[in-house]
């Protein structure tokens, strides 16, 4: 059976790099005209070839710019993006973030900004419904800083372009400023290597059989490919672009709908081209015979016990109180906590009950979810048990900062605390065949024990320090002698001893520390 290392990722070599479109996932609130938007954007680029326009929905589409080319994601809110990550999957260049400038930020819009940033995904701010006589563009930039998406007109770093997906205003300006992002970002791949890719959305067709949507990231993609995407595997029969056009090939960043899977994959799974049939067929099984496994292993949560073991270096935290009063005065004794040894990072926080946003999010980031004053329906916990998402409730702020600030402390550096117990002088160096080097010395201060710490001095310099191998008290071993008795000493690992060395003698603890 094939061995899974064999798909290790090729070594990049960067000659062969060459730019590839942007991918772009577009986010907001629910009513803020995130669809509109999408449909106005393929409007505006179709061709005279293509008046029909999108024939089938596969869950993303290219469209094609006197710039270059972008493609988009067509993904049903920022859960599935999230949902998509935890599995591994990193699918998205740039989040166009839409906000109605008549609605202004809205919870979803939070949302969609955490879960962007939890990704580490640049966002742009589309600003649509400019056309509505209640719009107020600025003031939405005015909300937005707050969550600091700051304008470039204002000295920040955010493009935020205003818009209307109704009356398709600026949306090629929206998309001169993608490209414009996504020049500066450079994006590259590799068009000649084998295809690799992640799996956008997967069906069972009633006419065609199991159909999946894959987002090619490098190679190029054929049909007659043999591939393995997750637990699954097959050979590319058909390729179709959001027109229903069979494609020969796909280049990086092409969205295509593929035939030739034996059951449909999931969202998020890893698409890689492999040798031949065989080959796929037999990783596809390894991979459901581990996934059987890991389903009947129990899921591990990350917990602050695990925190306060020193597992991890960083805490982050989901935060979900009953009130807005309640949250800010958390977020604050909580962000306090931070020192420049452990971060606290609170990646979202809201107001409302724990929303499957939320654990898809805590999966994807491996953070734990804290709430004050809720509890969880039983649906929540589920998933929340499914994704190996830990959900901490609270009744009191107090509880809340001293069970975090214990699990930071236990992620803190233990001091080493040092005691002097004894001093040595050399007296006389013996070459003995199986100890080596022996040191006839006088104890001075203390005590010299066998096992113990020591260190040489010599001319005030520290030539070893290390541990003392043997003790004998003529030739008897010991295991300690007391001041004011000769002993032979022998030093772990160093033979140069010299008459009229010092040794010194001490023992180390580690002392837990305090958060200061």
């Amino acid at each position: 059976m094939y061995i899974e290392t064999e798909l290790a990722d090729e070594k990049v070599d960067p000659a062969k790099l060459k730019e590839r479109p942007p991918v772009v996932t577009i986010m907001g609130h629910v009513d803020h005209g995130k669809t509109s938007l999408l449909d106005a954007v393929r409007k505006s680029r179709i061709t005279e070839g293509e008046a029909g326009g999108i024939t089938q929905h596969i869950g993303a589409y290219k469209v094609k710019t006197p710039r270059g080319s972008i493609a988009f994601l067509d993904t049903p809110g920022h859960e599935a993006f999230t949902a998509m990550r935890s599995r591994g999957a990193k699918a998205t260049d740039i989040v166009v973030l839409v906000v109605s400038a008549a609605d202004g930020v809205m919870p979803q819009t939070v949302e969609a900004i955490d879960h962007a940033r939890a990704a580490s995904v640049p966002i742009i701010v589309a600003i649509n419904k400019i056309d509505l006589p209640t719009a107020n563009p600025q003031g939405v930039k005015q909300e937005l800083s707050k969550y600091n998406l700051m304008p470039e007109e204002w000295g920040g770093d955010t493009i935020m372009v205003e818009v209307s997906a109704r009356n398709n205003i600026n949306i090629d300006h929206l998309l001169e400023m993608i490209l414009l992002k996504a020049e500066i970002m450079e994006l590259k791949a590799n068009p000649d290597r084998t295809a690799r890719g992640v799996v956008i959305e997967a069906k069972l067709d009633p006419k065609r059989g199991p159909v999946a949507t894959i987002l090619v990231q490098s190679g190029t993609l054929r049909v007659g490919d043999n591939f393995v995407a997750g637990t699954t595997s097959g050979k590319i029969r058909a390729m179709l672009d959001e027109h229903n056009r069979r494609l020969i090939d796909a280049p990086p960043s092409t969205p295509v709908e593929i035939l030739g899977v034996t059951t449909p994959p999931q969202a998020g799974d890893q698409f890689i081209v492999v040798a031949d049939e065989r080959q796929a067929r037999d990783i596809a099984i390894a991979r459901q015979i581990r996934a059987r496994d890991e389903q009947l292993r129990p899921r591990h949560h990350l917990t602050l016990e695990d925190i306060s073991a020193g597992k991890v270096r960083e805490l982050r935290i989901i935060i979900k109180t009953d009130v807005h009063g309640s949250l800010g005065a958390l977020q604050d004794s909580l962000e306090r906590l931070s020192t420049h040894e452990i971060n606290l990072k609170i990646i979202h926080s809201g107001v409302g009950g724990i929303t499957e946003s939320d654990v898809t999010l805590a999966a994807a980031s491996d953070a734990l979810i804290i709430g004050f004053n809720l509890s969880p329906d039983s649906n929540i916990k589920k998933l929340a048990d499914h994704e190996g998402v830990s959900i901490r409730i609270y009744r009191i702020i107090y509880d809340i900062i001293a069970d975090v600030r214990a699990a930071m402390e236990g992620l803190l550096e233990p001091e080493v605390k040092e005691t002097a117990t004894g001093k040595a002088q050399v007296r006389q160096v013996f070459k003995v065949t199986k100890a080596g080097t022996v040191a006839g010395c006088m104890v001075t201060e203390g005590k010299a024990v066998r096992g113990g710490k020591v260190r040489l001095v010599r001319d005030n310099i520290i030539v070893y320090e290390g541990t003392v191998g043997s003790l004998k008290r003529f030739k008897e071993d010991a295991r300690e002698v007391e001041k004011g008795y000769e002993c032979g000493i022998s030093l772990e690992n160093f033979s140069d001893t010299r008459v009229g060395d010092l040794l010194e003698f001490f023992s180390q603890e580690k002392v837990a520390r305090k958060l200061e």
